[in-house]
């Protein structure tokens, strides 16, 4: 079975073709680095994703903060993921870099803020 995606590792956005043999990447045509081939066989055989959204702050000055996860997390995972953290309130102040959530949906992958977020005076 040959399957085409494109590349998203980098702006090249390589189009790629990959020979399939049920879940097994065969092959891989079309990628101009190794990034390539190896993205086409993740994503084939085990695609996974950064999760980045919002989470409520409580008494900031503003009410959502963005976060992202640290890592890429199975992309089976990302609607769980979703519901642990629209479930989640954080308190004000949060600086850039703080870890809001560890072990996200119980893949090892934390989830840090994206900005800093001031308490309301």
């Amino acid at each position: 079975m040959t399957r085409k995606l494109t590349c998203i590792v980098c702006p090249m956005g390589c189009p790629l073709t990959v020979e399939l043999e049920g879940k097994k990447v065969l092959s891989v045509a079309g990628n101009t680095c190794p990034r390539g081939e190896k993205y086409a066989v993740s994503e084939y055989t085990a695609p996974t994703r950064v999760l980045t959204t919002t989470v409520r702050v409580a008494g900031g000055t503003e009410p959502l903060v963005s976060v992202k996860t640290t890592a890429a997390i199975p992309k089976e995972l990302l609607f769980e993921a979703m519901e642990v953290l629209n479930s989640l309130t954080v308190k004000a102040p949060v600086a850039l870099g703080d870890i809001l959530a560890e072990n996200l949906c119980g893949t090892g992958v934390s989830v840090a803020a994206g900005k800093s977020v001031a308490s309301q005076k």
